[in-house]
């Protein structure tokens, strides 16, 4: 990961930074998914310590040859006007590393689905389970997220990013998110 592309979102009156992130994000997505190429990672150097949400600057990491035509083509043509991008740059030699991952909330469906395995491996009851494995379980995260709808289903969901400092370098591929349960990214100013 030697080189990275920046796209930083401009101010609009109409428009509020949360919406134009998931806008582009979801752009990325789908372009990521088409790509299917486990090599580009995502960072958000604003997200959680900066600002509010995911912040205002999304970064790609890759090396050139693959930042490069992938910037060519025209999967964020239609948020372009709303999107100031660096081309593809050198990362600094002095950077630090960082890993970027989902997390899931606990919900209601998990919730019922361990209080069904809970019944079936204790042969407890319904109550006894629901008293074990309380509502209050179900998690509530305060991690930035982007709201992104499913092209699949068309339900709406929130995707829950961490950003971890790492101690160092880890190479490894990226989901169609652009992130990874192990591989790290470079993290600078």
């Amino acid at each position: 990961m030697e080189q990275y592309a920046e796209f930083r979102l401009l101010p609009d009156p109409e428009f509020s930074v949360h919406h134009l992130m998931n806008a582009l994000f979801a752009k990325l997505h789908r372009a990521l998914v088409d790509l299917n190429n486990p090599q580009i990672g995502v960072t958000f150097p604003e997200a959680g310590a900066k600002a509010k949400g995911m912040g205002s600057i999304l970064r790609l990491h890759g090396a050139g040859s693959v930042l490069h035509p992938f910037l060519q083509e025209s999967w964020f043509r239609s948020v372009r006007d709303h999107v100031e991008s660096s081309g593809v740059q050198r990362v600094p030699d002095d950077c630090s590393y960082m890993q970027v991952r989902r997390v899931q909330p606990l919900g209601g469906s998990d919730l019922r689905r361990l209080r069904r395995r809970l019944i079936t491996r204790t042969g407890c009851s319904v109550e006894e389970a629901e008293q074990r494995i309380p509502n209050v379980a179900a998690e509530r995260l305060a991690l930035p997220f982007l709201s992104l709808r499913s092209t699949s289903t068309g339900q709406v969901y929130r995707l829950f990013i961490q950003q971890m400092p790492a101690p160092e370098r880890v190479d490894g591929e990226f989901n169609t998110f652009g992130i990874s349960k192990t591989a790290t990214l470079p993290l600078f100013d």
